[in-house]
């Protein structure tokens, strides 16, 4: 199957993924058995033959 696990830094956050969409302010997943969740975070790195996904948290912009 192509579903793949997502983490958030090294933390497993969401498993069995077949979409991921990059939305203003976050990452938008959706699972076959689990509602669509979107997470405040951006794409670090995609590896597809060992179907993962890692995400890193948004940051908040520094104050001048």
């Amino acid at each position: 199957m192509c579903e793949a696990v997502v983490y958030l830094d090294d933390r497993e956050i969401m498993r069995d993924v077949v979409r991921v969409q990059c939305l203003p302010g976050g990452v938008r997943l959706t699972a076959f058995f689990e509602p669509p969740r979107t997470v405040p975070a951006a794409i670090r790195e995609v590896d597809l033959l060992a179907h993962r996904v890692v995400l890193e948290p948004l940051r908040e912009p520094e104050e001048p």
